[in-house]
């Protein structure tokens, strides 16, 4: 009997709904862990042959018998290995999330997840069924006892327990678990408090745990999978947002991993994070609905130099095209700026002044409006004008068009509806305003330097104060808090859950916070009406955040 067991753990991405071809893949990836990597055993993350999450796909009978049918056919075609693949097992009028131990052309063993989560992103419960027997599956590899339990399983004490008491030595940990800031943390804590207690009567069990990546709409899974020995010890984490093999030998006797193939994170920091989230986000949501091309509208603000420059990353300059819509109101500063970050980049920049059509807007409502003053709807009108034009390159010369709204703006409702928010994804609309200027003073530092030389957003812009520009002089300040205090304000109401007392009590201003949390509130309408983008931190808004429009609760 060997001492040594070799795993090979399928860091990559599953589309969903791709059934066929990831099933396909999936064999072709059994074969290549087999014989590129000699592995013993090869794990795949969570729900791998349907994709994760895929939904009311699950309501679909057709769907469902289509993944029985693939599941059977990758069965058949295991020898020489073992594999354990997720995917949605239904028997009669329920569906189970189940992972299956796939060997010598059959299944040997399924098991089916205990812990449905239902809360924040999560809906399981909608979809799938807990076994009413509950059964701990725990398989035998090569002479070591292999447990296995899926994602939120790990989170409860008794699914690993009772894997432990049948005998396991190793744990595998199929995993869709959706990234944000800061879970790396808690995640690691977690590893160390179960193997702690599975210490509590013998020798304790390594563990195995395989995250899925891979942006899928709103959703972000970063990978970042790990390993962690018996005797507590957690291993650098693998490179988040990175398809990968990675490959381990576990020893049976001390029970902890070398590993073989690893590449591990090297910028851990909050804002690396960020970036590559954002970037993958963009990059797969392109890709996996056909979009070659992007489009934006690029002010000379930082807003939309951020999303131009993240754009650049995911994309490559050649399928970027920003768009320069100079107004009456527009400071030379913001059309000189545009050009030096497009050169700087290697961007197409087109020009195309709003003034004709925003006249004839005017010209057009003139009657209606007579006798009326002056107010936001001719400022609204010029986004909507902008708006308008975006849409129709997009409609003509197809590409995806990027909106540029961050979370303090779709917050408080500093966005137009139908203008500046026109678009089908947004990149930053999880990013507080203040986190803006975070990730762009990291990606000009950090993040290195421009292809063509210099800045990859110009200092400039990320000093000049926030104005949308659509009246003489304005500044954001003048209809807002200073965004250091709304961004505060804001994280404890919408992240935190803080009441208003709670957030007069830690010291804020109380009519300041009445007026955002009154924007919050009203501004709901349009946060339904807006374009997907990834989720980065622990509330995001529409999967997390889903209050609703007509609401008579108060703050």
């Amino acid at each position: 009997m060997s001492q040594t067991l070799r795993i090979a753990m399928a860091q990559f991405d599953f589309p969903v709904g791709a059934v066929q071809a990831n099933a396909e893949r999936i064999l072709a990836m059994i074969n290549e862990a087999r014989d590129e990597y000699g592995a013993d055993l090869v794990l795949f993350p969570e729900l791998a042959l349907s994709g994760y999450p895929p939904e009311d796909l699950l309501m679909r009978p057709g769907f469902l018998a289509d993944c029985h049918v693939e599941m059977e056919k990758l069965a058949a075609g295991v020898a020489g290995i073992t594999a354990v693949v997720g995917w949605p097992q239904s028997a009669g009028s329920v569906v189970y999330n189940a992972a299956s131990v796939l060997r010598d052309g059959q299944v040997t063993h399924t098991y089916r997840k205990r812990e449905l989560p239902n809360y924040a992103v999560f809906d399981e419960r909608r979809y799938f069924t807990l076994d009413p027997d509950g059964e701990t599956c725990v398989f035998e590899v090569d002479g070591v006892r292999v447990g296995l339990v899926i994602c939120e399983d790990l989170w409860f004490a008794e699914p690993m327990a009772e894997a432990v008491a049948a005998g396991a030595e190793l744990l595998l940990v199929p995993n869709a678990s959706p990234f944000e800031r800061d879970k790396h943390a808690d995640r690691d804590a977690l590893l160390g408090r179960r193997i702690r207690e599975s210490r509590a009567h013998g020798p304790g069990v390594g563990i195995a745990y395989l995250n899925l990546v891979g942006g899928q709409d709103a959703l972000m899974f970063d990978g970042a999978s790990v390993v962690a020995d018996a005797d507590g010890s957690v291993h650098p984490a693998a490179a988040a947002f990175t398809d990968q093999w990675l490959v381990v030998d576990f020893n049976r006797e001390r029970r902890a991993f070398l590993p073989v193939q690893w590449m591990d994170e090297g910028d851990e920091s909050r804002d690396a994070l960020a970036w590559r989230a954002i970037v993958r986000g963009t990059a797969d949501y392109c890709r996996k609905n056909g979009f070659g091309k992007v489009w934006l509208g690029l002010s000379g603000g930082i807003d939309s130099s951020l999303v131009l420059a993240l754009a650049v990353d995911a994309l490559g300059a050649e399928n970027v095209t920003a768009v320069r819509m100079p107004s009456r109101y527009t400071a030379d500063l913001s059309n000189d700026l545009a050009q030096v970050q497009c050169d700087s980049l290697g961007v197409r920049l087109l020009t195309l002044p709003i003034e004709k059509p925003f006249q004839g807007f005017l010209d057009a409502l003139e009657g209606a409006f007579e006798g009326v003053a002056v107010d936001t709807t001719e400022e609204n009108l010029q986004s909507r004008t902008r708006g308008a034009l975006l849409m129709a390159l997009s409609n003509k010369f197809g590409g995806l068009l990027l909106t540029t709204g961050n979370k303090s703006e779709y917050a408080v409702g500093y966005a137009t509806i139908y203008g500046d928010m026109c678009g089908g994804y947004a990149p930053i609309k999880d990013l507080y305003k203040t986190e803006v200027y975070a990730l762009a003073r990291w990606r000009n530092t950090v993040g290195g330097s421009a292809p063509n030389g210099g800045q990859v957003i110009p200092q400039e812009v990320i000093d000049r104060a926030p104005s949308a520009e659509l009246r003489a002089d304005q500044k954001d300040q003048d209809s807002l808090p200073p965004y250091d205090v709304l961004d505060a304000i804001l994280l404890r109401y919408v992240d935190q859950e803080q009441s208003r007392d709670d957030i007069v009590s830690a010291g804020y201003d109380a009519a300041t916070v009445d007026k955002v949390l009154r924007l919050v509130r009203i501004s709901e309408w349009k946060r339904h009406q807006s374009a997907p983008g990834p989720k980065v931190s622990r509330r995001a808004f529409s999967r997390e955040r889903r209050y609703p429009i007509t609401n008579g609760y108060g703050f």
